[in-house]
């Protein structure tokens, strides 16, 4: 997103009644892993449900510079016809991830140990995000990084002629740390061992395997203990991409708080290391109900049934948890001041780094609408005001993130007054149809002309 670009201010207003079936886009981290690992894989692999968001696009072009050939069809599917691990070509221009750390992480640790050179950036957002916590542990496999402004974006990596295995324990809960680490293992000899204090999201060891990588994880005293033998010889598979419970947060949550509503959101992954956000739901005493459970391609689904619920009540939310539910703070802290009483979350530092300060982008935004918010370095609280509490009226700055604003369009629609995000363009580099499937269930949303 250029800075050139002029901001599209956003209106949401005060609705009743949400119906329908919320049908979100796919899975965004199952949908960069399947870009990456068709590369990685001798043959054709064929993906269903691929989420169109920028960040994927982007993830796609990205697999496209470095040799694979990446086809999206008119049915809607694509197809990968990778080149094998080890097979990078070197690219002939800069990569650019947009505003997608998820993809320039991953790809970053996938190339790291071959024998080429690339060089990568992204928008104005990216580019302020924190790059050391990958660049460390793929420098021990023998690559070189150089970067400008204290390890950010843009870096160039110059990859391993020679890597070598490592054991490496993860600073952070991070998927991507642990993804980065365990792509760069794939092209070294012997087995990389990756360990985490707490299991974070499983979908790269869950495709791994499915892919032909042989790869076992252990939930030891030290935690959870990550073993991938390097040089397999991936297959090209077949990709259903389960639905993305990150966006499924938003629909659900306006449902939640908005009366007489009554929405289905269909075919939702469950996977236990990204539902932390549905159990702490429950237990604020939100009305969902999950509907057809089954599982698809090793990874749990059901259909998600959400209803206006007036007696919620804040809760004190486990920190285990945090690493289940990082992406789903924003839009719980906006449910949360539609409850009784305060929402404590901790353990949530890496909020500081995401897209933005989340923590501080939504307490402004909170705040400005006559919410209380209290917050330290890796906690916050929210002060709840309960069903029909909220003022509203305020504008809210979304500092190009796509969480950002759709949590307080969301609040919007449930807040006395209209509410109005400073900029609605970041919506689209992961929930394209946001604005779209909103208003077919009930919102009133409007775009404002600068």
């Amino acid at each position: 997103m250029s800075g050139l670009e002029k901001p599209i201010p956003m209106l949401s207003t005060r609705v009743t009644n949400l119906r329908g079936n919320a049908k979100v886009p796919g899975d965004k981290s199952i949908s960069h892993r399947s870009l990456i690992l068709g590369a990685l894989s001798i043959g054709k692999t064929k993906i269903h449900g691929l989420l169109e968001g920028q960040d994927v696009i982007d993830t796609a072009e990205a697999m496209s510079s470095f040799g694979a050939l990446v086809e999206k069809h008119q049915n809607g599917e694509w197809t990968v016809d990778g080149f094998g691990v080890g097979g990078f070509a070197e690219p002939e221009k800069v990569i650019d991830c947009g505003n997608s750390g998820t993809g320039v992480r991953l790809i970053m640790g996938a190339m790291s140990t071959s024998d080429i050179t690339a060089t990568f950036t992204g928008d104005a957002s990216l580019n302020k995000r924190p790059m050391a916590r990958i660049t460390e542990p793929l420098n021990l496999f023998g690559a070189r990084t150089f970067s400008r402004r204290n390890g950010k974006l843009p870096i160039t990596v110059v990859g391993s002629t020679a890597p070598i295995p490592i054991t490496y324990k993860t600073p952070v809960a991070s998927a991507q740390i642990k993804s980065a680490i365990l792509f760069a293992g794939l092209n070294s000899p012997g087995t990389t061992t990756v360990i985490e204090k707490e299991k974070t999201r499983d979908h790269t060891e869950r495709m791994l395997q499915g892919f032909g990588a042989k790869i076992q994880s252990e939930q030891t005293s030290e935690g959870n203990i990550i073993r991938l033998e390097g040089y397999p010889e991936l297959k090209a598979q077949e990709i259903r991409v389960p639905r993305d419970p990150s966006s499924a947060a938003f629909p659900i949550c306006a449902a939640l708080i908005t009366e007489g509503s009554d929405i289905l959101v269909p075919s939702i992954g469950l996977n236990p290391t990204r539902s932390g956000l549905l159990a702490t739901l429950k237990e604020m005493n939100a009305n969902i109900t999950f509907e057809n459970e089954n599982f698809q391609g090793g990874e749990p689904m059901a259909d998600i049934r959400a209803k206006f619920s007036p007696d919620m009540r804040g809760i004190d939310v486990p920190p285990e948890r945090a690493a289940s539910m990082i992406d789903e703070y924003p839009i719980l802290s906006v449910v949360a001041a539609f409850a009784k009483g305060k929402t404590m979350m901790r353990d949530v530092r890496e909020l500081r780094v995401k897209e933005s300060d989340r923590i501080n982008a939504m307490a402004q935004g909170l705040k400005s609408n006559g919410v209380k918010i209290e917050e330290g370095e890796d906690w916050w609280s929210v002060e709840g005001r309960e069903i029909d509490g909220i003022d509203g009226g305020g504008l809210c700055e979304t500092f190009l993130d796509h969480r950002i604003a759709m949590s307080f369009l969301v609040m919007g629609m449930a807040s006395k007054r209209a509410l109005t995000i400073d900029d609605s363009r970041p919506i689209t580099t992961s929930f394209p149809s946001f604005e779209s499937l909103m208003t077919q269930i009930g919102a009133n949303f409007q775009k404002l002309k600068q």
